[in-house]
């Protein structure tokens, strides 16, 4: 569904990016609310409104999400779906940096190398584009850092969402009354039209409801890889339907970006397989404990003699082992 949202925003015209994205916030709070009315969770309200700084972070975190929104209808709406698309190409590379940079973790040798790519890959399209490729660097990185404050705040996505819905609101029905008033407003021009741009919150809400769903049933490196769809979506919808071009610059670009991105899926594959690996190998040992007779071990104790074992000490330069596994955290995507 997220791959496919650009055929929807075109629908919408004549109104404007600025009109789509307020009907978007409006219409989004009503949808997560009618949600919310039917699993009866509000017990975190009280919740979020007792603790100023996990309130402040919504805030944030609505602030740059409406970022992200405006400029992705306005970048589809404008024919730039294929831009729009590297952007969330390139947004976990950029989610890797600012964990990094930001929450000081250390990253392995090939996510090094992705990241490295993954820059390549921008130059390589700043200079098929003539400039820095602005409209995907903004969707990336306002995603990621959308991504970043949601987990300091810790909510759950139906929740996260009617919340910050809920700050959108006021501004985005203030918007709309001050165009309507102005004569700009393009809601009254039909049932048709009024009811496309209600379905901004069904578009919002669902595949979201969605997602929050299939993250408690399917196994994270599979989700992690099903995310992928969304961009590829995106980009085939902006060459085949759209008719976008494509030249041999951004053709190099966009396939430095797919090298990074498969190291990127490829080291976590490899890591999590370790990591099962380990845990198994940890459970085996609890559960079934590798025991020696305590006549064999004196006996055993007892064929060594002392002199022989105090030259071993002796002799043999102490030595540090070192785990086998990399204890490092991964940067959550």
């Amino acid at each position: 569904m997220w791959g496919l949202v650009p055929l929807f925003w075109p629908l919408l015209k004549p109104a404007g990016a600025g009109e789509i994205l307020a009907h978007r916030m409006v219409w989004s709070l009503a949808v997560v609310g009618i949600a919310l009315l039917f699993v009866r969770r509000w017990a975190w309200a009280g919740e979020l409104l007792r603790n100023p700084r996990r309130l402040a972070l919504v805030t944030v975190a609505a602030a740059v999400i409406t970022v992200n929104w405006g400029v992705y209808i306005w970048a589809v709406n404008a024919g730039h779906v294929v831009e729009a698309s590297l952007g969330y190409f390139i947004n976990p590379l950029v989610t890797i940096a600012m964990g990094v940079l930001l929450l000081g973790e250390r990253l392995r040798p090939a996510q090094w190398a992705a990241v490295g790519v993954g820059l390549a890959a921008v130059l390589v399209l700043a200079f098929g584009y003539g400039q820095p490729p602005w409209i995907s660097l903004c969707l990336a990185f306002s995603f990621a850092t959308y991504g970043l404050v949601k987990k300091k705040v810790n909510l759950g996505g139906l929740e996260s969402l009617a919340a910050e819905t809920a700050i959108q609101f006021v501004p985005a029905l203030a918007y709309l009354l001050w165009i309507g008033s102005q004569g700009e407003s393009t809601f009254g021009s039909g049932a048709g039209h009024a009811t496309l741009l209600a379905a901004t919150g069904l578009v919002t809400a669902i595949p979201l409801v969605c997602f929050g769903a299939a993250a408690i049933r399917v196994p994270l490196s599979t989700l992690g890889l099903l995310q992928y769809l969304a961009p590829v979506f995106q980009f085939l919808l902006g060459i085949l339907y759209f008719h976008e071009a494509m030249p041999a610059e951004r053709w190099a670009g966009f396939a430095l970006v797919w090298v990074a991105l498969t190291l990127l899926t490829w080291d976590a594959l490899r890591t999590a397989r370790r990591g099962r690996i380990a845990l198994a190998e940890q459970e085996a040992r609890v559960t079934a404990p590798e025991t020696v007779p305590e006549s064999v071990s004196e006996s055993v104790s007892e064929s060594i003699p002392q002199t022989q074992t105090q030259t071993q000490t002796q002799t043999q330069p102490e030595t540090q082992t070192q785990p086998e596994t990399d204890p490092r955290r991964e940067p959550a995507a």
